[in-house]
């Protein structure tokens, strides 16, 4: 698998059936290599460390969404919000512009006009946030 795009619509796939079922992440990454898919190391990068900083990533979504709880979201806008702050904070070879695009661009093409703007409008407040941090480091 080549682009990082499609390793992102993967992590997105497996984050979003572990949201559904329940399952964890690393449970369900388990279940595709078993079924014989590809899971492409960024795929599972992403998907180690959403499940890592899972509560950090939650508690930032929750204070940048401004009255929207992280359960009242949709599961696929939840989960590509989570995708997105992971490659934000936690990732220093993805560029904010990049993941904040990615994620617009997933909204988009896999959700709704709406959750597009609402992707956009959580993701830009949390790099603003952070980039204003005077500590300049990682939650």
């Amino acid at each position: 698998m080549g682009s990082r795009r499609e390793a992102r619509r993967i992590a997105v796939d497996v984050l979003y059936q572990a949201d559904v079922t329940g399952h964890a992440p690393g449970a369900v990454i388990t279940e595709w290599r078993e079924a014989g898919r590809d899971i492409p190391t960024f795929s599972r990068e992403l998907v180690e460390g959403v499940e890592a900083h899972l509560p950090s990533i939650d508690l930032l979504l929750e204070r940048d969404a401004e009255e929207w709880s992280v359960e009242r979201m949709t599961s696929l806008d939840r989960t590509i919000l989570r995708i997105a702050v992971e490659e934000l904070l936690y990732r220093d070879d993805v560029p904010a512009s990049v993941a904040i695009s990615e994620a617009v661009e997933a909204a988009a093409e896999l959700s709704t006009d709406e959750s597009k703007r609402f992707v956009n409008g959580i993701l830009g407040r949390v790099a603003r946030d952070e980039a204003s941090r005077d500590d300049g480091g990682r939650p």
